[in-house]
């Protein structure tokens, strides 16, 4: 049982600053529905249709009670005449409950089957989306936030279309309605019943005020402790290897906690209002009970009026108290709507310019002409860089950690925009180039290899189905990655699970190899490679590297100095800046630090 007092506060964090939705999200979650507008003007007419059956049924039964139970024999009329009346008039109650039945089911068919049409499109578009954001946002931003975003979120807004935006137009229509013909069929009776309705009003105003907040709170809880699954799911080897479980359950316990208050919030919001307009519809029936009980026994009113009245009452309020539930649910879609939006608005400023040009294969010459970049305002990793890689030649950058070596192999992929100089592929400016061109025709090995859940052939062809299965199998076969695939029970289809946590680091290393060469880029990126690599599999990744090489412009990222001695020129960074550039041989004889950095590795080993 959760201990904390439901009074505290409860500051809407989520492990990160959500920038606050300032345009409105009940206008953009409208626009939505304009592609299916026909389709939600035949539901509205349906809507009406089935307003008016339903307004006519007591109407009908409040006219057969006065004209064949209660009302005066007419000249002629017999009691079977009245009793087929009744007859008559049972029979057409019938046919409008069949007729609510089919109109009612066609348009919640409608509905739904559009509800689910439209975040089936929002939450594509939302990864879409995703995929085209910055590296920088997802440097900062939990995934577990954006996976919300997406998914539970996503799932909020279907209600809207659904089921409350029908219900809204619904009640609207049906108390207006109501309010007329109870007008038309006793004006001072219906004034009488209005007497309540603005204490109703009242009370659905401060509901939706409160439910408002309440619900961005718990849509910021939740998105809280889905962040945190999604970490520490993730990470559950690290907090086993520093026997953390009881620290991380604690901190997940509070996370549940802070979602349980917020979730006990809304519950007491809906505890208060619930019960408030249900003594409001039952203060108002008793009345006209009472009214049109002495109305009736003066003659002034029949009793198939005061009938219909009943049934109005009850219709009447019950609306009112479903317009509040219909806001409550629709201030929690809106909330949802809001971070959704949020997301959606969130700039990408990695993107195609207007006019880029399209190079669908580059031969390979890169050139760093002055650049300067930073992740972060003027805090500078690379500061004046320059230099010219020829096509075919391979070249590696050495340097202590944080010099900002990674950073020019993220840089060559326009992964990040520089600030200063410019950086050109073929003597054509990356930012003048087809981002899916420009990617397309660099391959990228990283020293942490992410393989995703499917099968081997899947992760070498990542979906590409113009890469042909033995296209798969000669690239596996070019970079020594067959020798173990073809032993595994079933090749090329063995399972991967998530990250690829069945097969050793050099295993995946060599999946990896295998997916770079069968994209065939012209520009190969090797970015700590060789690091981390079991025995087994260490010659046969070195003659895997050789072979990717090979015709390829090469750029590699090392730490270890024995696995950069063959490259055609060796460039070291410092504190972001090139302080020396040469062969192996030149470098040692400069004397100067990567002759230091290559003394410390000997020395070591």
């Amino acid at each position: 049982m959760p201990k904390k007092h439901l009074s505290s506060p409860l500051p809407e964090e989520d492990g990160t600053q959500d920038v606050r939705f300032s345009g409105s999200a009940i206008k953009r979650l409208f626009g939505m529905m304009l592609p299916h507008k026909k389709v939600l003007l035949l539901c509205a007419l349906l809507l009406l249709v089935i307003t008016v059956l339903d307004l006519y049924r007591p109407i009908l039964i409040g006219d057969a009670i006065d004209r064949f139970i209660t009302g005066p024999y007419r000249p002629g009329e017999e009691k079977e005449m009245r009793f087929l009346g009744v007859v008559k008039a049972g029979a057409v109650y019938i046919v409008i409950l069949v007729a609510l039945f089919f109109f009612t089911r066609w348009q919640r068919l409608m509905l739904q089957k559009t509800g689910q049409q439209i975040i089936y499109d929002l939450r594509n578009r939302l990864f879409e989306h995703a995929e085209g954001l910055d590296l920088k946002y997802f440097d900062v931003t939990p995934v577990g936030k954006t996976v919300t975003r997406i998914t539970n979120d996503a799932e909020s807004i279907n209600e809207v279309y659904s089921n409350i935006l029908a219900g809204l137009l619904l009640n609207s229509v049906k108390v207006a309605a109501l309010a007329v013909i109870m007008l038309i069929l006793n004006a001072r009776m219906a004034l009488y019943s209005f007497l309540l309705v603005p204490l109703a009003a009242f009370l659905t105003v401060m509901f939706r005020k409160l439910s408002k907040k309440a619900f961005r709170i718990t849509k910021t809880r939740v998105t809280a402790l889905n962040t945190f699954l999604s970490e520490h799911l993730s990470g559950m080897k690290l907090i086993r290897v520093f026997g953390r479980e009881k620290a991380k359950y604690d901190e997940f316990c509070d996370k549940s906690e802070d979602l349980y208050r917020a979730n006990f919030r809304e519950v007491l919001v809906g505890a208060l209002f619930r019960p408030g307009t249900y003594l409001v519809s039952a203060a108002a029936l008793a009345l006209i009970l009472y009214l049109g009980s002495v109305s009736v026994l003066d003659g002034t009113v029949s009793i198939g009026t005061m009938y219909i009245f009943l049934q109005y009452i009850n219709s009447l309020f019950a609306p009112i108290q479903e317009l509040a539930e219909q806001f409550s649910t629709l201030q929690s879609a809106v909330a949802s709507a809001e971070k959704i939006f949020t997301l959606l608005d969130t700039p990408a400023s990695v993107v195609d310019r207007p006019g880029c040009v399209s190079s669908p294969r580059l031969k390979g010459r890169i050139e760093f002409d002055h650049v300067w970049f930073a992740y972060s305002g003027e805090d500078y990793v690379l500061k004046d860089v320059s230099f010219t890689i020829e096509p075919g030649q391979k070249v590696a950058f050495v340097g202590a950690t944080g010099a900002g070596k990674s950073s020019i192999l993220s840089l060559i992929g326009r992964y990040y925009d520089i600030q200063k100089g410019s950086i050109r592929i073929d003597g054509i400016d990356i930012r003048d180039l087809k981002l899916s061109d420009l990617r397309a025709s660099i391959g990228q090995v990283q020293q942490d290899v992410f393989l995703f859940t499917g099968d081997i052939a899947s992760n070498i062809r990542l979906r590409n189905e113009e890469i042909s299965d033995e296209a798969v199998r000669a690239a596996a076969e070019h970079v020594n990655a067959a020798r173990f695939i073809e032993r595994l029970p079933k090749g090329y289809h063995e399972k991967v699970s998530e990250g690829g946590a069945t097969f050793s680091s050099g295993q995946r290393q060599l999946i990896s190899f295998a997916r770079t060469l069968a994209a065939d880029p012209s520009i190969l990126v090797l970015d700590e490679a060789t690091s981390n690599i079991d025995t087994e599999t260490e010659i046969w990744i070195r003659e895997a590297i050789e072979r990717l090489m090979q015709g390829r412009t090469t750029i590699m990222v090392a730490h270890r100095l024995s696995t950069v001695q063959n490259a055609d020129r060796i460039i070291v960074i410092h504190h972001g800046r090139i302080r020396e550039s040469g062969t192996h041989q030149e470098l040692l004889e400069k004397n100067g630090i990567y002759k230091k950095l290559y003394l410390l590795q000997v020395s070591k080993e």
